[in-house]
């Protein structure tokens, strides 16, 4: 897709399988079982087996390559794999891959996956430990000296700016940490199950990086989650209703860097994520209206505002008041806040669940989801449709 045409992959592909491990702290086996496991789930889910299968994608930061996963759980010759950079902004992606593979006839049915141990084994929370010189390190490096060494306080830095441009307080971002809470306190498979949170209980949390609190965080988790795709003709004749690839994009803005983006014109808002807005609603023919439950990356409170002010849904500093009278059901799932930090992939199968109608949280008539992947990095969305 470009960023000045609209594409025409929309319609082509659909997601026919989710699978998930349980989320965890300790899951007490490998990364590689955790994806095989996955995989396995949604390929059972999909009512397809590891023969169907001629494509596989996942992320860059994952320590399970595409031809060890399709080993380990039996799949035979590929046709197509694929990765995709920049950690939690991969997540939307990696669908799209899968999506263009199947358009373009180069597979026929894609497993995308995410499987990490990140509470027992890597912490990506605990920041930068070590770096090997690199190009990209470079624009750490203007940063690292002076302290800001973990994703919280790169976020922080531009959190305070959004604050400081619309006169709001640190109370701002806790609507969407009680909103995250509230729907895992009824999900089951979430971490944070049966504990909802009030704006009192956000407010009173210890600080991180000023002014994000520990509730503004994500957790951190152990887990694996897949996702396959086919084309819609073949999803008709499988079990589950499918949800239609409707739009799908990537986005990266001017003078980007990883987390680290703080040399732009403005540090209020998301650039990022503005160029992959402008494509999904090209590409749709949708507008926020339309859109019926949002599932917004959120490792941290303050970039779902400002997410929801690049896709139009409010205007400009005015996301808190839209989350707080529940204009758009955000994170049916409980987010990565509330039921598990999977870089995301967890909640493109929130999105399917939607649009499937079994969400635990299920939105009455919800026929559209939008999804979006890590912020402040290059990033990806997609639109979910029912087939109809």
């Amino acid at each position: 897709m470009s960023v000045r045409t609209r594409d025409r992959l929309g319609g082509k592909a659909a997601v026919v399988g989710i699978g998930a491990t349980e989320f965890s702290k300790d899951s007490g086996r490998s990364e590689l079982r955790l994806a095989v496991e996955a995989v396995g789930a949604a390929l059972d889910d999909a009512g397809l087996g590891p023969g169907d299968v001629d494509g596989m994608v996942t992320f860059t930061m994952d320590t399970n390559p595409e031809i060890t996963v399709a080993q380990a759980a039996g799949i035979g010759e590929l046709s197509f794999f694929s990765r995709v950079h920049y950690g939690g902004g991969a997540a939307c992606a990696t669908v799209q891959q899968a999506a263009l593979a199947v358009a373009s006839g180069v597979a026929e049915v894609v497993v995308c996956y995410r499987a990490f141990n990140e509470r027992s084994g890597r912490r990506f929370g605990s920041g930068v430990q070590h770096r090997e010189p690199s190009a990209e390190g470079v624009a750490l490096g203007w940063s690292l000296p002076f302290g800001l060494l973990t994703p919280a306080s790169w976020v922080a830095m531009a959190a305070q700016r959004y604050l400081h441009t619309y006169g709001l307080t640190p109370d701002a971002f806790g609507h969407v940490a009680v909103t995250d809470r509230k729907y895992a306190a009824t999900n089951p498979a979430a971490y944070f199950h049966g504990k909802p949170i009030t704006l009192a209980d956000h407010a009173e949390s210890r600080w991180i990086v000023e002014p994000l609190r520990l509730l503004d965080c994500c957790q951190e988790t152990d887990g694996g989650q897949a996702i396959v795709v086919t084309s819609v003709e073949r999803a008709r004749d499988l079990p589950h209703p499918p949800a239609v690839i409707t739009a799908a994009a990537q986005g990266a803005g001017r003078a980007q860097e990883q987390m680290t983006s703080f040399y732009r014109d403005d540090l209020s808002g998301l650039p990022e994520m503005s160029v992959v807005a402008r494509q999904l609603w090209r590409g749709s023919g949708l507008a926020p209206g339309d859109i019926d439950v949002g599932i917004l990356y959120d490792h941290f409170t303050p970039f779902v505002l400002m997410q929801l002010e690049e896709f139009g849904f409010c205007g400009p500093g005015e996301a808190a008041g839209f989350v707080a009278e529940e204009r758009l059901p955000l994170n049916t799932h409980g987010g990565q806040l509330g039921e598990a930090y999977l870089h995301g992939m967890n909640g493109i199968a929130e999105a399917v669940r939607q649009v499937r109608g079994t969400s635990v949280n299920q939105i009455p008539g919800a026929e559209r989801t939008l999804v979006t992947a890590g912020t402040g990095v290059p990033t990806s969305g997609l639109i979910l449709g029912s087939d109809g």
